[in-house]
């Protein structure tokens, strides 16, 4: 637990003193991956809204094909468990208890691919999250019960570690996508 406390100092730094804004081309080995590996032609796609130096997401909303799929968002609910919401850019967001913005609740859906924040990942495709555990929690639950979520973790380059600790409630990510392209 204390060498995962460590890493998450080191990578917030490394995050924040190497951060770059990234453009819609970054999302392009993402469409590849989604039209090769999800055969419905509408989708539901959860992102998240950045915050802290996030890789910014939203961007991939600039490429038609994202913008004409359903979006989701994240909501923190009670007992420390998290849910997708259906967003449109532009619709009012509240900003929940750690100061992150969220959509307005109406139902929650699964989503077919979610894009995961991370502070570091490994050659194995784990993530190195905020401690909270909200989407390792989501993802245990929801990848039981349907097998066709992908999920894609999103980061720069930098963020990868060699080896990332683990324990038994860490999930394991589909793909990793970096300016570099998809680790898989």
């Amino acid at each position: 637990m204390q060498q995962k406390s460590k890493l998450r100092k080191k990578y917030l730094k490394i995050r924040k003193e190497n951060y770059f804004e990234i453009d819609k081309k970054f999302f392009s080995p993402l469409y590849k991956l989604i039209k090769k590996n999800i055969k419905k032609k509408s989708i539901i796609i959860a992102l998240y809204y950045p915050s802290n130096f996030e890789l910014n997401v939203l961007n991939v909303l600039e490429l038609k094909y994202f913008s004409d799929q359903k979006i989701l968002l994240p909501v923190v609910e009670k007992n420390d468990l998290m849910n997708f919401y259906q967003w449109k850019k532009y619709d009012v967001l509240t900003v929940n208890k750690f100061g992150i913005l969220e959509p307005v609740k109406v139902e929650a859906k699964i989503p077919d691919v979610i894009i995961v924040p991370l502070l570091a990942f490994d050659k194995d495709k784990f993530r190195l999250g905020y401690g909270k555990g909200y989407y390792d929690r989501y993802l245990n639950k929801y990848l039981k019960q349907y097998k066709h979520i992908m999920t894609v973790g999103v980061a720069f380059s930098f963020q990868k570690h060699n080896k990332l600790p683990i324990n038994k409630n860490d999930v394991k990510l589909d793909f990793i996508l970096t300016e570099k392209g998809i680790y898989k």
